[in-house]
């Protein structure tokens, strides 16, 4: 017999009640997709996600959220439930806060104006494997890489520092850096703070493009 095809576990944390039942709408007319829960603020899905079994695939998570932000909110989850992929869904285009949802562990970024067909198959994409992120959004992210390249900051960090920014830059997360350089979490962390301290930047992506002029390479 063949096996089934899987269904993609989906949960939502939205505080504005017309978007939390657009996507249950969505999630529940959608063929292979399903609603796993819905809540309304960070610290219910702090409370709430990490208990579910099975877990999330999928969290879509809204930044703008009230008491704890959406990107603290990814920031903590992953640490809990760290095989679930974090789609951010917000109203503005504000490419810090971008940078900051990725750098938290989210990998996918959608504008809220999305088409319900765009959301699901954005959805389909990051659980494939991939990044969706908004056209908008894509051409903010690829601008932080055309800026002209800083001096030389990348000899400030050590071989295993430069390691590690190598792993952020091929879009790894903390866990997955880990693994590949067979090093403790914690230390991939430690690693982090002393690279975000000596290039002086606030994000993943602004580390990426001071300590590595040609990402990638």
């Amino acid at each position: 017999m063949m096996a089934e095809p899987h269904v993609i576990r989906v949960a939502v944390v939205e505080d504005h009640e017309a978007d939390r039942q657009r996507l249950s709408r969505l999630l529940r007319q959608t063929p292979g997709l399903t609603k796993l829960a819905v809540c309304a603020t960070a610290e219910e899905a702090l409370q709430t996600l990490p208990g579910l079994v099975p877990p999330p695939d999928i969290v879509m998570m809204d930044i703008g959220l009230p008491g704890l932000s959406g990107i603290e909110c990814v920031r903590r989850l992953k640490g809990r439930i760290a095989q679930a992929q974090i789609m951010m869904l917000t109203v503005i285009e504000d490419h810090e806060r971008i940078f900051q949802s990725l750098a938290a562990g989210a990998t996918g970024y959608l504008l809220k104006k999305a088409t319900d067909r765009q959301v699901v198959e954005a959805i389909r994409e990051l659980h494939a494997g991939g990044a969706p992120m908004s056209g908008q959004i894509a051409r903010q992210v690829v601008a932080v890489f055309q800026a002209p390249d800083p001096p030389a900051a990348a000899e400030k960090l050590t071989p295993a520092e430069q390691e590690v920014l190598r792993c952020l830059a091929q879009g790894l997360l903390y866990k997955e850096v880990a693994e590949a350089l067979h090093i403790s979490l914690g230390t991939v962390r430690t690693h982090v703070w002393h690279i975000y301290c000596k290039l002086h930047a606030h994000n993943r992506m602004e580390a990426v493009r001071k300590g590595l002029p040609r990402p990638g390479c």
